[in-house]
């Protein structure tokens, strides 16, 4: 070992810094130096020094992040709080997202619906069972491009979306994005079932519909019978089983 190396070095263990903690968590919740700066009141060459630990925040500074959503025990000390924290990552490309399921009043309330299985034809969410509620910071949100009002929990039931939706997760529906020419995964309403698949517009009008567990078939529904296929919303964000 180098003389001049520490202990913790020469075994591969490297501590990072309050500033790369107060980067990560920026990265984390998808917001520039400019945005988080915004949110608490200094300019984004600030926010730089801060994430370069050039200059140390003030506490001022992390408390206005703290009521954004931004994990300040964590930016501190290293460790987060997991008593009432929830795995969430966006679906898209599994980038973390802020969930908790705690008592707490902090961050906007999303209602997670009990709709396992198959729906009554025509039902909507809003007749079903509320099995409960997720916190999500609204900042966050607003960074996602989501509306609170337009969002949905649903459960997710069977294996055929494994390994990116397994079974007995919770899956984070916008109600508001319905435009299935841009592939993505999608809760639709097939003839009064409400199911989780990716899918695909395919030449003539027709959806195909492909399980990512690969030991099913993908799913032609041809042009004539569209008119028995709604959807319901785009799947944003996977949220892991809610203890």
């Amino acid at each position: 070992m180098d003389s001049n190396e520490s202990p913790v070095k020469a075994l591969g263990i490297y501590m990072s810094s309050i500033g790369t903690r107060l980067r990560h968590e920026r990265e984390r919740l998808g917001f520039t130096q400019t945005q988080m700066g915004d949110m608490a009141g200094v300019t984004k060459n600030t926010q730089r020094l801060y994430e370069t630990d050039q200059r140390s925040p003030k506490a001022d500074y992390l408390a206005l992040l703290d009521a954004e959503g931004v994990d300040v025990s964590y930016v501190l000390t290293g460790r987060r709080d997991s008593a009432s924290g929830v795995s969430a990552q966006r679906v898209s490309d599994g980038a973390p997202v802020t969930a908790s399921s705690g008592a707490s009043n902090d961050g906007v309330a999303v209602k997670m619906y009990d709709v396992e299985g198959a729906a009554g034809a025509g039902r909507s969410l809003e007749e079903e069972r509320v099995e409960g509620v997720l916190r999500f910071p609204e900042a966050q949100l607003n960074a996602l491009g989501l509306s609170p009002e337009h969002l949905a929990g649903i459960k997710v039931r069977g294996d055929s979306m494994e390994t990116t939706l397994n079974d007995g997760d919770w899956v984070l529906v916008n109600r508001a994005d319905t435009d299935y020419r841009q592939e993505g995964i999608f809760l639709l309403l097939i003839s009064g079932e409400r199911r989780i698949k990716r899918v695909q517009r395919l030449a003539g009008g027709a959806l195909y519909l492909i399980s990512d567990n690969e030991h099913y078939e993908p799913e032609m529904i041809p042009p004539e019978q569209m008119r028995e296929v709604k959807i319901l919303g785009r799947c944003e964000v996977r949220i892991g089983r809610i203890a």
